[in-house]
């Protein structure tokens, strides 16, 4: 996330948009559930190889330490990218061009990790579409467990222990590839406790985010192919990329100055900066010293 700069240049339309609109109680500070509308949200991406390493919905599970886990598969080849200023539909067309200039055959398994949002799981699609690949769009499971841990909380009291082993057993439920029968189960399970309707909301959405993204939830098969099944390649970037240089107490961004910052870093990131940077001084030379001196050149006659 980076801090954009009070100039409405900096915001995108709609964001700047809700900035002017925004009605504030106090001139001096916020009110509880004010907004500044101030923040823009980095689009990050990368795009990695790997060599697929099946497992089991054991192996990814807590249990006993003496178990013997399977390893996960090892992401190599990173290639990273974030900008405040490209929308969704323009990122995902660079992961798409990044992999396929990997894979111009299109003879390798593709598999897209999205934390459900909609319009990225859709921009996916259309572009795997359009491009003819195949690909494989599988949510983070890490935000599964966020959504079973907000459901618990309808049915246990804050901290109690017996919320963890429920979410657990669902979390294994989900990981054989149940998901839309552990969704119906919490809606049973909330109207045969009748909960009030502020209560069971949080049980509701859980099982609402599970029966929509159910399309996207085959951990089952994604594990016996040896797929990964979480997104910590992206967490990863979101924080060494754009959070530890742009979320910094103080900072203020410009949209070209933060779009700039984050190109060299992606760069850096991706072993491309001495190559950038070669090119970089050839550019500049031209620009201040082969340019101008071609436009003195005043034309004679034979």
């Amino acid at each position: 996330m980076a801090k954009a700069s009070s100039c409405p240049d900096a915001l995108r339309r709609a964001t700047a948009k809700a900035a002017e609109e925004a009605a504030n109680k106090l001139e001096t500070r916020l009110s509880k559930g004010e907004k500044r509308n101030r923040k823009r949200m980095a689009e990050v991406a990368s795009v990695y190889d790997l060599t697929p390493a099946p497992r089991t919905p054991a192996d990814i599970l807590p249990g006993d330490e003496a178990d013997q886990r399977s390893p996960a598969p090892v992401a190599k080849r990173k290639w990273v990218m974030a900008s405040v200023a490209e929308e969704a539909a323009s990122v995902v067309g660079k992961i798409f061009d990044q992999a396929e200039r990997r894979d111009p055959g299109h003879g390798r398994s593709w598999v897209a990790l999205v934390d459900g949002n909609n319009h990225q799981i859709g921009r996916i699609g259309a572009e795997a579409r359009a491009r003819g690949v195949e690909v494989s769009i599988i949510v983070d499971f890490v935000h599964v467990l966020e959504y079973l841990w907000r459901g618990a909380w309808s049915f246990f009291d804050e901290a109690d222990p017996e919320a963890e082993a429920g979410v657990a057993d669902k979390a294994g439920e989900i990981l054989a590839g149940r998901a839309t029968r552990v969704a119906a189960g919490i809606r049973r399970k909330a109207t045969y406790h009748r909960l009030e309707p502020a209560r069971r909301a949080n049980a509701d959405a859980c099982a609402n985010y599970l029966t929509n993204k159910a399309p996207y939830l085959d951990y089952a098969g994604a594990l016996e192919k040896g797929w990964p099944i979480a997104t910590g390649v992206i967490e990863g970037a979101c924080r060494h990329l754009v959070k530890d240089r742009m979320d910094i107490t103080g900072a203020r961004w410009g949209l070209c100055g933060a779009e700039a910052v984050l190109k060299l870093r992606a760069l850096h990131s991706n072993g491309d900066f001495g190559d950038y940077w070669r090119f970089h001084l050839y550019q500049e030379r031209r620009r201040v010293h082969e340019k101008r001196y071609a436009d003195n050149i005043v034309p004679q006659a034979a």
